[in-house]
């Protein structure tokens, strides 16, 4: 079976929804809890790649850092928007299952169940 990663955050009733099907179904993914060990640019890089998503989609446009950091902003590169989630990590939409070369973000949770294998 293809190995599961999460990238959770705990306090996120979506993230615990998403993993409770998961659970339901006997799965166990590793967890990353990003919130305390963010991703890496290349990292982040590479989760979007398999999301198949631009940096900008997976913002989360509600927090105060997006405002703050101006990441509004159109002429913003999406290297500078993934600096910006690997420098604040709550700006990352969560969760975000990853099943080998694929990816879904758990909104709502029963999307994580797309990609299973």
């Amino acid at each position: 079976m293809t190995d599961l990663i999460l990238y959770h955050n705990p306090r996120c009733s979506k993230s615990r929804a998403a993993l409770q099907l998961l659970e339901d179904r006997g799965l166990t993914p590793e967890i990353v809890r990003y919130l305390d060990t963010p991703p890496t640019a290349e990292q982040l890089s590479a989760v979007l790649g398999k999301l198949g998503i631009t940096a900008r989609a997976l913002l989360r446009t509600g927090e105060d850092d997006y405002k703050t950091l101006n990441l509004a902003a159109a002429e913003l590169s999406e290297a500078e928007l993934i600096a910006a989630m690997v420098a604040h990590p709550k700006l990352i939409e969560r969760p975000i299952l990853i099943a080998g070369d694929r990816a879904v973000v758990g909104r709502p949770p029963e999307n994580v169940l797309e990609i299973l294998p």
